[in-house]
């Protein structure tokens, strides 16, 4: 009855009473059997809390009416939570397009870590949202990333291991038997010598998953601050570079309206492209 939103949205709402079944609230395990009358008083600002709107300057790649596609720098958080309350991605959309106000985490349907860099799709309406978030669950979205890790990974290969949380630090992401399903597809691209670029590709979206996996096999990514080398161990350009080597550079899908395939390309982030030119010259 209410196709722009997904059935989880719709649980939350009956669970909450925004849903009536024949003026009364109910339950989602509440069967119908044909000529109840069911209202939706679908709540005006979803999922954004208090987040304000701020003029943050926003990389746009693409823009129409119903979605938003940008080159997110590194440093720049996805939501905001503890320690940080503004700032935010959510902060800058909102500025740009108050009426995201109305979807769900402000459009947001996947994210990228602080210092991860690269493409990221946010939808503008209720509809699109609904739309991205069921491609992103049939795994039919394409997010492809470039990360330089340590060492020399196989040519090409597959990571098929759980993640979730580390039992010993919770603040961490590991592969642990009891975690969700991830996997994570690479190739390398260039070799230098203490390290590597490969291009990776997601069919699942876990928290950390690139970077679990690759530590998890002994590669983990240049200037991992979570799951790396510590860099007092480092020499040469890896020693100077702070922040997780991995970014975004490609992101496909399917337009949630048009119905139309679509992909972006961004060049990767200056302070990669930085250390690869000083990596190429040191290897030379």
């Amino acid at each position: 009855m209410f196709p722009e939103h997904s059935r989880s949205r719709l649980a939350t709402w009956v669970r909450s009473g925004h849903v009536l079944l024949d003026g009364k609230p109910g339950a989602p395990a509440d069967r119908v059997w044909g000529g109840e009358r069911i209202d939706l008083d679908a709540p005006q600002t979803l999922e954004t809390g208090e987040s304000k709107p701020e003029a943050i300057a926003l990389t746009i790649v693409h823009e129409d009416e119903d979605i938003l596609v940008i080159n997110k720098p590194a440093g720049l958080v996805v939501h905001p939570g503890n320690g940080n309350p503004d700032g935010t991605l959510v902060n800058a959309l909102l500025h740009h397009w108050p009426p995201i106000s109305e979807v769900p985490r402000a459009g947001i349907v996947h994210r990228l870590d602080k210092d991860t860099s690269g493409l990221m799709v946010a939808a503008k309406t209720l509809p699109a949202h609904t739309a991205l978030v069921r491609q992103l669950q049939a795994r039919t979205v394409r997010r492809d990333y470039a990360a330089l890790v340590h060492g020399l990974p196989p040519a090409s290969g597959t990571l098929d291991a759980p993640i979730g949380r580390d039992p010993k630090a919770r603040i961490r992401m590991a592969v642990v038997a009891s975690g969700k399903p991830a996997r994570t597809h690479f190739r390398r691209i260039e070799t230098f010598e203490a390290c590597t670029l490969i291009e990776c590709s997601l069919d699942t979206g876990r928290t950390h998953q690139i970077r679990v996996h690759l530590a998890s096999v002994g590669h983990a990514l240049v200037g991992d601050p979570v799951y790396g080398v510590r860099r007092r161990s480092l020499t040469g350009p890896l020693a100077g570079f702070s922040r997780q080597a991995l970014h975004a550079w490609r992101l496909g899908l399917i337009h949630p309206v048009s119905g139309k395939a679509l992909q972006w390309q961004v060049a990767l982030a200056s302070d990669i492209d930085a250390m690869l030119t000083q990596l190429r010259t040191h290897h030379g």
